[in-house]
């Protein structure tokens, strides 16, 4: 397996096999911490081949600076099998994610695994805002 596209979003949707993003970010400016934020989307595109068919499990990983996940458990099983008369096939997978919060300003990391290997890690910075009085 291949993962084409990892992207944190404001939202996303499969629209016929189409991945569509709206609101591509790394970075998030609070005014306060902790802060959460409110929505957003993780999105993967991935390509398939023959060798892959079977059960694997992906797991979804909010990483802060002391390598702690933030996120709650986010390992679905993927069950790959490619349709007749194909070389490979992709498919979009979106996560939706509500109400994260994150308790201090830093680096972060979104981390894909795929059967515990790393396919990809989405980077993400929180910061404050220098608002002035």
């Amino acid at each position: 397996m291949e993962v084409q596209a990892a992207l944190l979003c404001d939202s996303a949707q499969d629209y016929n096999g189409k991945l569509c993003l709206l609101g591509s970010f790394d970075t998030i400016v609070t005014p306060g911490l902790p802060a959460v934020h409110p929505h957003c989307a993780i999105a993967l595109r991935i390509v398939c081949r023959a060798e892959d068919e079977g059960d694997h499990k992906l797991q979804l990983s909010l990483i802060d600076e002391d390598g702690k996940n933030i996120l709650p458990k986010i390992e679905p099983n993927v069950e790959v099998k490619l349709p007749e008369n194909v070389f490979f096939f992709s498919r979009n997978l979106i996560f939706n994610l509500q109400q994260i919060k994150f308790e201090r300003s830093g680096q972060y990391s979104i981390d894909i695994t795929i059967d515990g290997v790393m396919m990809a890690r989405i980077p993400l910075q929180v910061m404050m805002s220098n608002r002035e009085a």
